[in-house]
C-alpha cells in the first residue's frame, strides 16, 4: 500500500500523527507540530456532505510536501446535519449540543489513527480538539482525551508494556484566538483552510463553525483571509 510504502521514509525527527481536515484549528496543530515532528497526516472521508475541507487538506499537504492518508469510514447517514443531507444546518448558537454533532466522530478517528501508531511504532498522535471557543461537543472536551488516554494504558499491547502511545490535544485549553494567534507565528495560510459546516464556494458566515472562526480572528485582531477575498 501507498502508506506503508511512505511511513518507511527516514528523517531525522520523531514521527506523529496529526489527524487533520484542513480546517483551522488542524492546520495550525500540524504547523505547531511540524516544529518538533515528522507528522503523518490522516483525514477521513466519513459520508460528511461536502468535501471542501478535504480538498483544503489535500492543498496544504501538497504543499509542505507531506504524507496525507484519507480513510474511507463510512459512518450512518443519519444523527447529524452533517451526514443527513436532509438535515439543515442550523445558523443560530445554542446552549446544547447542536445536530452537527457526528456521534462517535472522535472516538472513531482517534482509534484508527492509534492502531496506526501502534503498527508502525509511533508514539504520539495529535488531535485538536478544543473545549473553549466550541459547539459543546463531548468529544473535543479534556475529560474525554483524559480516559482515551486510560485506554490506550490499558487495552494496547505498547500501553500494557509500559510504554503507552499518547493521545495529545495541545489546544484543548486554547480560545480559538490563540489558536490563531498561534498560527500567525507559525505562517500558517488561513487562506487555504475551511471551516464552513456548507461547504460551498464562499463559507457561509452564520454556521456555528464560522461563526466561531469569525470571532476568533476579530478577538486576536486579524481579518479572516477567506471573508475578505
Amino acid at each position: 500500500m501507498k502508506d506503508q510504502l511512505l511511513l518507511m521514509k527516514k528523517t531525522t525527527k520523531e514521527k506523529a500523527i496529526v489527524l487533520f481536515s484542513g480546517g483551522l484549528d488542524s492546520t495550525t496543530l500540524l504547523y505547531y507540530v511540524m516544529e518538533q515532528y515528522e507528522p503523518l497526516c490522516i483525514a477521513f472521508n466519513y459520508g460528511q456532505r461536502h468535501n471542501r475541507e478535504l480538498s483544503s487538506a489535500r492543498e496544504i499537504t501538497q504543499r509542505l510536501n507531506l504524507e496525507l492518508l484519507v480513510l474511507d469510514i463510512p459512518f450512518p447517514d443519519k444523527g447529524s446535519a452533517l451526514l443527513d443531507r436532509g438535515e439543515k444546518i442550523p445558523e443560530q448558537l445554542t446552549d446544547f449540543i447542536p445536530i452537527t454533532y457526528v456521534p462517535g466522530r472522535n472516538t472513531v478517528f482517534i482509534a484508527l489513527a492509534l492502531s496506526y501508531a501502534e503498527a508502525y511504532s509511533i508514539n504520539k498522535v495529535f488531535i485538536a480538539v478544543n473545549a473553549i471557543d466550541y459547539s459543546g461537543y463531548p468529544d473535543c472536551r479534556p475529560e474525554y482525551i483524559s480516559k482515551f488516554n486510560e485506554l490506550v494504558s490499558i487495552g494496547t499491547k505498547t500501553g500494557v508494556n509500559g510504554k503507552a502511545i499518547e493521545i495529545l490535544a495541545p489546544f484543548v485549553h486554547m480560545t480559538k484566538a490563540d489558536i490563531i494567534k498561534l498560527g500567525m507565528k507559525l505562517a500558517v495560510p488561513y487562506e487555504l483552510t475551511w471551516s464552513c459546516y456548507k461547504g460551498e464556494d464562499r463559507p457561509c458566515g452564520v454556521c456555528d463553525s464560522c461563526r466561531l472562526r469569525l470571532k476568533g480572528f476579530e478577538d486576536a485582531g486579524f481579518t479572516d483571509p477567506l471573508f475578505s477575498q
